[in-house]
């Protein structure tokens, strides 16, 4: 038998459906009044559903909400280590990793964003491999699978076969400056993961500055402009390849939130999941313009959870346009989509058009 960790982290990506791009901190409180739900039990649940070596392995879990519940009657063998504070924090992250240290678990398994992985990084550093589940907001560090059923064939493979070790980055992302537009992102640390081709994310790359990129978005937001519809509203992504289109017309639009436009005028800014579909059930016809990030390839599940899987299935796959810089879209084998929901995982899958240009497509597969 195998000693593998879990840890969840239980308020992980609760502030993405509200539009806080977070929960670190005193934020949760926020999430929780505008009515965010907890998102880390399904992503746990499909996780273990898809793990097929659980015959091979025990599991040390932490308490409560932090493991024990998440995998009570799901035919695991574990063992729970450890106590938690009533309100989790951070301290109870790093407290249960170093015990799971000390019982010398073979594998760490983690559910959880950016903060969650600089806390596990404290804890145990690059004693461990681990296993990233991303339930985060943000998760721009490239220690994480791209999904749970990534994440759980990931670990069958280190369960059953010789599979390298590698380093990868921890990023330490400022949410305050991210709440305001900015992404501010520094290299916190690494931590050994399984290597594990295709199954990671890589870490996100910063827009290149420069004239041909710019000017490459410029040709992509006259595109764009060109063929607006009338009596339809727009759901403009985050990044600076969809803000090209807005500063086009003059108008004003958050870089890293979800906006909205109508008949060439901003009519909502940073929305929220509540946000989108009081639109959605406004106007009758709507489409979305999103851009992949960079490096990763995410079009949606990765800073832009705002369009959850009830505001994709509403939109529909068709009235979804795709802009992306040459630079950004050439190192990319296919584009990504995690949005917590299969079935509409499934229903974004396949070849897709993306607009690199003034009148320039290409076809790229999107898979999960």
């Amino acid at each position: 038998m195998k000693k593998i960790g879990l840890i969840a982290n239980p308020i992980a990506g609760m502030g993405g459906s509200v539009g806080l791009k977070g929960t670190d901190g005193e934020i949760i409180r926020e999430a929780i009044k505008l009515g965010a739900t907890p998102v880390v039990p399904k992503r746990v649940e499909a996780f273990l559903s898809h793990l097929e070596s659980k015959d091979e392995i025990c599991l040390l879990v932490a308490p409560g909400n932090m493991g024990e519940e998440l995998v009570k009657g799901k035919g695991f063998r574990f063992e729970v280590i450890g106590h938690i504070q009533q309100h989790t924090t951070a301290e109870d992250t790093i407290r249960i990793a170093k015990l799971m240290l000390e019982e010398h678990v073979e594998l760490l398994i983690f559910c959880g964003g950016d903060g969650t992985a600089r806390d596990i990084h404290d804890a145990i550093g690059l004693f461990i491999p681990v296993v990233a589940i991303p339930s985060g907001v943000k998760m721009f560090s490239s220690i994480f699978a791209i999904n749970p059923r990534a994440a759980a064939e990931i670990v069958d493979k280190f369960i059953n076969e010789i599979v390298e070790i590698q380093e990868n980055e921890v990023l330490d992302i400022n949410e305050e400056s991210f709440r305001e537009g900015i992404l501010d992102s520094r290299l916190y640390g690494y931590l050994n993961v399984p290597k594990v081709i295709n199954l990671l994310q890589a870490g996100k790359d910063g827009s290149k500055i420069g004239r041909s990129i710019e000017e490459n978005k410029h040709e992509i937001a006259q595109h764009i402009i060109e063929n607006l519809e009338d009596n339809t509203l727009y759901l403009l992504g985050p990044g600076t390849t969809v803000k090209a289109v807005t500063d086009q017309l003059k108008l004003t639009k958050s870089l890293l939130g979800v906006d909205a436009l109508y008949n060439d005028k901003i009519i909502g800014i940073d929305l929220n999941e509540r946000g989108i579909l009081e639109l959605l059930n406004k106007y009758k016809k709507a489409k979305i313009i999103v851009s992949p990030i960079g490096g990763q390839g995410f079009i949606f599940g990765r800073g832009n959870k705002q369009f959850t899987s009830k505001v994709l299935n509403k939109i529909g796959k068709k009235n979804i346009k795709i802009v992306s810089t040459e630079e950004k879209i050439k190192g990319l084998r296919c584009l990504m989509v995690d949005t917590g929901d299969i079935k509409t995982d499934e229903m974004l899958k396949g070849p897709a058009k993306v607009i690199i240009g003034y009148k320039e497509e290409l076809i790229i597969e999107i898979e999960c």
